[in-house]
């Protein structure tokens, strides 16, 4: 006679969600130092240099800075939504809004791509003969506008990097309507992206 012992194993996952959430906030404050201090020193130039930056930002292209404002704005509102989506259990419509989002930031960075193009086949670049026979206002302009937007646009294609692993764990069933504070940190991040652009947008392009 033989007797068949059940033994259940529950396992514990420990999650902590305020220590992530807290982890981010801090992690966003130290982005708002870097891109603060370059604001800052902005702000330096620009006092001592107006009428130079004036003219340097009238090269700019305000339709498209304009267009890519309106992106970036609504790829907030795309996070959002496929944040409400999961946590009403609607998974393929969070999928649909994370991976429009996606679509929404290569949009912009395709734009930006364009722009830096055009200025570059006129020769407004850092270090070309074009820039260097500028006034020194006009320099440190672009000097500003290509580190600025540039970095901006390095923290654009994070974005798109954090967003497409929360598809996949979306997909796997890792991010839920109960654990989706992973998508939540992501959503703070990506809305940090489109804060900073819209201080830059101004900054740049609408300069009187």
């Amino acid at each position: 006679m033989s007797t068949n012992t059940l033994v259940h194993v529950e396992v514990n996952i420990h999650r902590d969600d305020i220590g992530a959430r807290l982890g981010m906030w801090l992690f966003l404050f130290t982005e708002l130092i870097l891109f603060g201090g370059m604001f800052i020193i902005y702000s330096v130039y620009r006092f001592t240099h107006q009428e130079e930056f004036h003219l340097a930002a009238q090269e700019l292209n305000t339709i498209i800075g304009t267009f890519n404002t309106i992106i970036l704005l609504t790829s907030s509102l795309t996070m959002v939504v496929s944040i409400v989506a999961i946590q009403k259990q609607k998974r393929n419509l969070s999928l649909l809004f994370q991976m429009l989002t996606i679509f929404l930031a290569l949009f912009f960075m395709v734009n930006k791509y364009f722009e830096w193009t055009a200025k570059f086949h006129h020769g407004i670049y850092p270090g070309s003969d074009t820039l260097l026979n500028e006034n020194s206002g006009h320099i440190l302009f672009f000097g500003l506008y290509y580190m600025m937007t540039g970095l901006h646009g390095l923290h654009v294609i994070i974005g798109v990097v954090m967003i497409s692993f929360m598809m996949r764990f979306t997909f796997k069933g890792i991010v839920t309507y109960d654990n989706y504070v992973k998508l939540e940190n992501t959503g703070l991040y990506w809305h940090l992206v489109d804060i900073i652009w819209i201080f830059l947008f101004p900054l740049f392009y609408l300069i009187t």
